[in-house]
């Protein structure tokens, strides 16, 4: 299929099916300098792509879910740790969401004088400080991609 077809059954811009192609999410099977052709299998390659990335996964970890062959193998281990931080991610929104409601209709005259105001305001704080602590961490046991 010509990059052309690709782009419009897809959805998707050329550009993007080339970053794609750049960054091995997807190959194409023509020879250099010929326009780009991909195998028909490359629209589930897509839609699996489209379908991490909802799902919160870097394209990093989206490309270690194909074989060489664009085949999907899917670590259910990786999965399991992104469904386990997606239900923390529902359960601080839920709280927020708790949260700014009462804001909304909190009976106090200032949002500094309500209590539950301010413990919202604690806990994004206390959120906002573990996040650049977790974003400063040194990585251990990183290994180095071979040159």
């Amino acid at each position: 299929m010509d990059i052309s077809e690709v782009a419009k059954r897809s959805g998707l811009r050329a550009s993007t099916l080339r970053y794609y192609e750049e960054k091995g999410l997807v190959s194409s099977v023509g020879q250099p300098g010929e326009r780009r052709r991909f195998a028909p299998g490359v629209l589930e390659q897509l839609a699996l792509i489209a379908l991490g990335q909802s799902a919160g996964f870097s394209l990093d970890e989206i490309r270690s879910m194909f074989l060489p062959s664009g085949q999907p193998s899917i670590d259910r281990q990786l999965l399991s740790a992104k469904a386990d931080e997606i239900d923390v991610m529902v359960k601080r929104l839920k709280a927020m969401s708790h949260g700014l409601r009462h804001a909304a209709a909190c009976p106090a005259e200032s949002h500094a004088q309500c209590p539950s105001f301010q413990r919202l305001l604690k806990a994004a704080a206390a959120g906002a400080l573990e996040r650049k602590q977790k974003s400063l961490k040194p990585v251990t046991g990183a290994r180095r991609k071979p040159s």
